[in-house]
């Protein structure tokens, strides 16, 4: 409020800002007392917060990520398998940050699904099997998830309902051009997208 009043309140149109309580608050109570202005919450944490509730929503989503943050942590944790996964992704990297906490989830699993071929060669290569994290205890479990069909299923159902939104959060967070005139728009397109990708079915 003390913005709008400094630079007055004639001159601004539209506050955009969180989505946290104390936020939204302010917004509402800046609408009752100036009510030719807009509150607005950011675009991008809302999708975030899509994100986080198909996380902790959904059991696919969270038991996938789960055993996605395992095989990364375990890899990174480690130099010489950061070495050795490198050697067969030809230097391209498991993880990918995000703009977003719940983002840099998904993203990740984006990049275990593109990497997948190189993965499965890595973990049935003879340089792992007889290394000292292929024999050991840890080292078979993280094994055994890589090469669970059932695992790079959920992956997939997991970016089906993702991607598309993923695409949105992109152009949100693009300074390229202010996203109100497109937002509503894109966000019709992923969810008819999103309904696309599993054929129009509704499962309860």
């Amino acid at each position: 409020m003390h913005v709008v009043e400094y630079v007055g309140e004639e001159n601004v149109v539209q506050v955009v800002t969180d989505n946290a309580a104390n936020f939204k608050a302010a917004g509402d109570l800046l609408m009752q007392k100036r009510e030719r202005l807009y509150w607005t919450p950011c675009a991008a944490h809302c999708i975030d917060l899509i994100f986080e509730d198909f996380e902790k929503n959904l059991k696919v989503h969270e038991l996938t990520i789960k055993k996605g943050r395992k095989i990364t942590t375990y890899i990174y944790g480690r130099t010489m398998l950061i070495s050795l996964l490198k050697k067969f992704t030809k230097g391209r990297d498991l993880i990918r940050p995000g703009v977003t906490r719940f983002a840099t989830a998904y993203l990740t699993l984006g990049c275990l699904h593109e990497l997948k071929a190189s993965l499965l060669t890595m973990f049935n290569f003879d340089e792992w099997k007889t290394s000292k994290f292929g024999t050991s205890q840890e080292g078979k479990r993280i094994e055994r998830v890589v090469l669970d069909n059932r695992f790079w299923k959920n992956v997939s159902i997991c970016l089906k309902a993702t991607a598309p939104l993923m695409v949105v959060l992109r152009l949100v967070d693009s300074d390229v051009k202010p996203a109100m005139g497109f937002i509503y728009e894109e966000m019709d397109c992923a969810k008819e997208k999103i309904r696309s990708n599993f054929n129009n079915i509704k499962k309860r």
